[in-house]
């Protein structure tokens, strides 16, 4: 049991990893827009091993940013809201798992395809509420065209959760199409 938790976090690890890695590739407009390429493994992961493992990968890809010198950092709560809370919200992702699982299983489909679609909508709206959240409160100061900074804020991070969560979901459902087995890992 123990070997298989192990097993489950060191696969948590390497995802957080290929996420940090795919959040290099430049897929931004400006400073306030891009398409989050590490939510296509974050969110693959979770809904492969679970929330509790989600939201782990989730919070250590939060915590590579720090070693590989990527933060913005205004002050201590920013920081904590935009590189803890808001990447471990992609294993809200996991709560699909279960139900994916067993379809996958009972070779349902088109259900399969709707439960990919729900959880990556659920991890994408759980990161993107909070880069929201810190947008407003903490990033007011810098929103342009005379917006308001909850306005701004609400435009600039929908756009990007919209754009992230379709490439995601496209991504994931071709890898569905192609081998359906991925997503449910070995019982050892």
């Amino acid at each position: 049991m123990r070997n298989r938790k192990l097993r489950i976090y060191l696969e948590g690890t390497l995802f957080a990893a290929l996420a940090m890695v795919l959040s290099f590739i430049p897929s931004g407009i400006g400073s306030s827009y891009s398409v989050s390429l590490g939510m296509i493994p974050l969110t693959f992961f979770a809904i492969r091993r679970g929330f509790g493992p989600g939201i782990f990968a989730g919070f250590l890809w939060g915590a590579l940013h720090f070693v590989t010198g990527s933060v913005y950092m205004l002050n201590v709560y920013q920081v904590i809201i935009e590189y803890t809370i808001t990447y471990a919200s992609i294993g809200l992702a996991g709560l699909y798992s279960g139900a994916i699982v067993q379809e996958i299983q009972s070779s349902k489909s088109s259900r399969v395809n709707m439960h990919i679609t729900l959880a990556v909508f659920a991890g994408a709206l759980g990161r993107y509420f909070w880069h929201f959240i810190a947008g407003w409160i903490f990033w007011g100061d810098y929103a342009l065209w005379g917006l308001s900074a909850m306005s701004f804020s609400l435009i600039m991070n929908g756009l990007s959760m919209i754009s992230t969560a379709f490439v995601t979901v496209m991504v994931l459902l071709m890898v569905y199409s192609r081998s359906p087995l991925v997503f449910i890992p070995k019982s050892k």
